[in-house]
């Protein structure tokens, strides 16, 4: 038998070890990328969404709001028994895994349940009623991602619990058109009422029988729907299923002069308000618990039409698109509406309660884009003074002066890592600052600083004692305040 050369060995060996260490090698160099559905909030979108907080931050003050929190994990029954074991959330949209106790527990897919329970938890049912609560943060739902829909979604929200009156409705649909109207998004709100549930149920067996004469005319959902959920057979967006809505029975038929009288003194507060609105027959709502009024929010730009149209919690309309850059005309902004009997349903006492949530990201798309149709730019802060520094000693004093003026309220911005003055200068140009501080050797010697009247060019130096003093007086007479 031929003896294989210990050299011939050597090289098989090593390139045996070569090709095991080959998938190592190409392992330690495997790039990540975001999942499906998620995504980063770059610095550049930062602006948009300091915007919003700070929109929702002043209205909850104004209408005595107070801001709660939630975990963003909870039992997942708490969802199933709220939002209803035939909805979408449930049945195909949670984020759903066993503790290591074995609880079954989830991503929250929307907040309302979430503080219903908090509600009922930390005894607020003996705090003075309504209790009114706002919301931001992050909630989960695995939907396929399309125009402004993400896995992880962010949303504002606003709810008033303890009372039963048309002014907390309206209330509610106001500071969400505010919200909307104080960043500059024209909306218009598409409303309805879907009565007490006994009303409903009648409704509902006269909507599937009509429905079941006409099933060879659905999609496979609605069929399916029929028996499961009969009230999301008037969201399909199906053309067939369109066809067969424009004749379906309207839910206002089917509710008691008590139920239609709320509605209508909902309506008027509306009026007074001067709140545009839209009676949508086929608006329904996507969730188990609402009762009496229910409202979405849509965009009412000058181009777009308004039509009857349905969105999920988050108001988040299912467009057939997969460009998460761009918003159709008419997806919804927000939703929301009465449901007086979560809290019972959740083990508290009876207690009437409405809410309103917003989708963030829907609002993000929809400013961005009427900022660029009019040429608007949006500003996360207007900065009223530039900082510029010159040199070592000029750099640690400037630092300590700066840090001395954060609290004045002057909106000032600086720039360290800039060498040259005429670098520094033009960072305030284009922040169109009306003046720039400069501190130079000579100043730190002098304790002086210069400064610079961008639109003059003229220059003055003054003590640094007597620095935040001047810089008031004379932002006063920029804003024009005596």
């Amino acid at each position: 038998m031929k003896k294989k050369s210990p050299a011939k060995t050597n090289k098989k060996a090593l390139a045996k070890e070569k090709k095991a260490a080959a998938p190592e090698a190409k392992s330690a160099k495997k790039s990540y990328n975001v999942l499906r559905g998620m995504r980063d909030i770059l610095p550049r979108e930062d602006k948009y969404w300091r915007t919003f907080y700070r929109t929702g931050q002043h209205l909850a003050d104004f209408y005595q709001f107070n801001k709660i929190e939630t975990p963003i994990l909870e039992e997942a029954s708490l969802f199933v028994r709220s939002i209803g074991k035939g909805t979408d959330v449930i049945e195909k949209e949670m984020y759903i895994f066993e503790d290591r106790d074995g609880t079954k527990v989830c991503l929250r897919p929307e907040a309302t349940a979430s503080i219903a329970r908090a509600y009922i938890g930390n005894g607020m049912w003996n705090n003075q009623q309504p209790v009114k609560l706002w919301y931001w943060g992050p909630m989960f739902r695995h939907d396929r991602p399309q125009a402004g829909r993400y896995r992880e979604f962010f949303q504002a929200g606003f709810e008033t619990l303890g009372i039963k009156d048309p002014a907390a409705d309206a209330e509610i649909i106001l500071v969400a058109y505010s919200f909307f109207k104080d960043i500059g998004l024209p909306v218009v709100i598409h409303i309805n009422s879907i009565g007490t549930p006994a009303e409903r149920e009648r409704y509902i067996n006269e909507l599937v029988s009509y429905y079941r004469n006409k099933r060879s005319y659905l999609c496979e959902d609605c069929r399916n729907r029929i028996s499961k959920n009969p009230l999301r057979l008037l969201d399909c967006k199906e053309e067939s299923c369109q066809k067969v809505k424009e004749s379906a029975p309207q839910i206002l038929d089917w509710l008691e002069e008590d139920s239609k009288n709320y509605f209508m003194k909902v309506l008027e507060y509306l009026d007074e308000l001067n709140i545009p609105y839209i009676p949508t027959p086929s608006l329904v709502r996507g969730l188990d618990y609402y009762t009496h009024t229910v409202f979405e929010i849509y965009p009412a730009f000058d181009d777009a039409e308004p039509k009857e149209v349905s969105a999920d919690k988050e108001g988040e309309q299912k467009p057939a698109t997969s460009d998460n850059n761009s918003l159709p005309a008419q997806a919804a902004l927000g939703g929301g509406g009465r449901y007086d009997l979560l809290v019972e349903e959740l083990g508290g006492k009876p207690t009437p309660a409405c809410g309103v949530a917003l989708g963030l990201e829907r609002a993000v798309n929809a400013l961005r884009q009427q900022a660029e149709k009019n040429n608007i730019t949006v500003r996360d802060i207007k900065y009223e003074i530039f900082f510029a520094q010159l040199g070592d000693d000029a750099k640690r004093l400037a630092l300590k002066l700066i840090n001395e003026l954060r609290g004045t309220g002057i909106q000032l911005a600086f720039n360290f890592f800039k060498s040259s003055l005429k670098a520094q200068l033009e960072l305030a140009n284009n922040l169109k600052v009306p003046y720039v501080v400069i501190l130079g050797q000579k100043e730190v010697q002098d304790h002086t600083v210069i400064i610079r009247d961008m639109e003059s060019g003229v220059q003055e130096i003054i003590d640094q004692k007597k620095l935040e003093a001047t810089l008031k007086k004379k932002l006063s007479k920029v804003n024009g305040d005596k």
